[in-house]
């Protein structure tokens, strides 16, 4: 039965000696407290029956290898037998959300400035609100016109930077602020294609959050840098950015839900490299995360969309890497499923991906289905990488000789 787990360590290319060492490093980012020594590994591996692991250490086992533990050839009770199957369901989790809170700033020393105007708490909690509201513009209506509030909102802040007095305390605050908008111009311009534009962004995010000493900010940088270095084909870059997001994380103590994030733009970086045995372990490392979200009391407000349904999609999209459409259609119905109504922008994002999935699985009339319902909704939503999707859907079902395929382009073509 050992044989098994034995068989797991020698293709992913641990010695016995190597794979303690990896158990350890992922049980701390897991932040499990389980260890396993060589001796305990070859008991795992050569006894018949072999010594079930205690939970913590089934967590980490899942997670390195990527597969449940009944299939490493142990003997498992039903009450913790894992299941590869979706995780969405549509119950909302219920957690505190972290805003910082402007009326608990302590007064310093003013800066002096421009004689009558004025920056104190009040107006950083109006500041604050609307820079909450472009979360809430793109994820409903895209990104466009989340780009154009954005503009107005960097203005009053640069204003107030450079001509307002106001304490100390405020101003780390204004400079805080600065630095997230950065960071939702660098999502702007990864939504939008403009990747040179994002990269500028992130490093202007990236060095506004290191100068206010603000790891869960620099995180919230890192994450949107990954999606922006893997369309620039630099998979190095997009590693570097989550060992470095990682590391962070450590540092705050952040909780499951950062570390679901980051765990997630892995999985990314694994996927686009074709690293599909990596990229099944940053999933299972995710759905560890995932199952402890609710345990999360602060949540940054860049995290709140993560949830169930992106680590279904993620896994979809490994199994649309590899060229399994069939195995990453229930992941993504999951994900449709599961997404909240108010995330307008990724449910439709996501339905066109279910379009092609299935497009490419042979289900052409549900796929066409699919786009139709997003067409529905189509001019309430302003997002170029979302029209990117709907276009190479439209060249793919306009190579099918069909009556559905031709009405469905017929009603691309009229839409957008």
């Amino acid at each position: 039965m050992g044989k098994k787990l034995a068989s797991l360590r020698q293709r992913a290319g641990y010695t016995q000696a190597s794979f303690v060492e990896a158990f350890a490093a992922e049980a701390v980012r897991l932040g499990v407290a389980a260890a396993v020594s060589v001796r305990q590994l070859r008991r795992w591996e050569n006894e018949a029956p072999p010594p079930l692991p205690h939970p913590g250490q089934q967590a980490v086992l899942e997670a390195v290898f990527g597969v449940p533990l009944a299939e490493m050839g142990f003997k498992v009770p039903r009450h913790r037998v894992t299941v590869a199957e979706p995780i969405s369901d549509s119950g909302k989790v219920k957690r505190r959300t972290f805003v910082a809170d402007a009326g608990a700033l302590v007064a310093a020393a003013l800066i002096p400035a421009a004689p009558g105007l004025r920056v104190g708490t009040a107006e950083l909690g109006r500041l604050r609100e609307r820079l909450e509201g472009l979360y809430r513009t793109d994820h409903t209506k895209g990104s466009v016109p989340a780009s154009a509030q954005a503009d107005h909102i960097e203005s009053e802040i640069s204003n107030a930077l450079r001509k307002a007095s106001y304490t100390s305390a405020v101003g780390r605050e204004l400079q805080t602020m600065l630095a997230e908008l950065h960071g939702h111009r660098a999502w702007y311009g990864y939504d939008g294609g403009r990747i040179s534009e994002g990269r500028s962004a992130c490093m202007e995010a990236l060095t506004a959050a290191q100068l206010v000493d603000d790891p869960l900010l620099q995180i919230s940088v890192l994450e949107t840098l990954v999606l922006l270095a893997i369309k620039a084909d630099r998979a190095w870059e997009a590693a570097s950015a989550v060992e470095t997001a990682y590391r962070l994380a450590t540092r705050a103590r952040a909780g499951a839900t950062v570390h679901l994030v980051i765990a997630l733009r892995s999985a990314n970086v694994a996927i686009h490299s074709g690293d599909l045995p990596n990229a099944r372990r940053a999933l299972s490392r995710a759905v560890q995360f995932q199952g402890r979200t609710d345990r999360d009391e602060e949540v940054p407000a860049w995290a709140r969309f993560v949830g169930p349904f992106e680590v279904d999609y993620a896994t979809a999209d490994m199994y649309m890497r590899a060229n399994e459409p069939q195995r990453a259609v229930p992941f993504l119905r999951a994900a449709v499923g599961g997404i909240g109504s108010g995330l307008a922008r990724n449910s439709a994002s996501y339905r066109v991906r279910l379009a092609n999935a299935l497009l490419a699985a042979g289900e052409v009339e549900e796929a066409c289905a699919e786009v139709d319902g997003v067409m529905d909704a189509w001019g309430g939503i302003a997002s170029p990488r979302l029209l990117g999707k709907v276009c190479e859907f439209l060249r793919s079902v306009s190579a099918i000789d069909s009556r559905t395929a031709r009405d469905c382009v017929a009603r691309i073509h009229e839409a957008i």
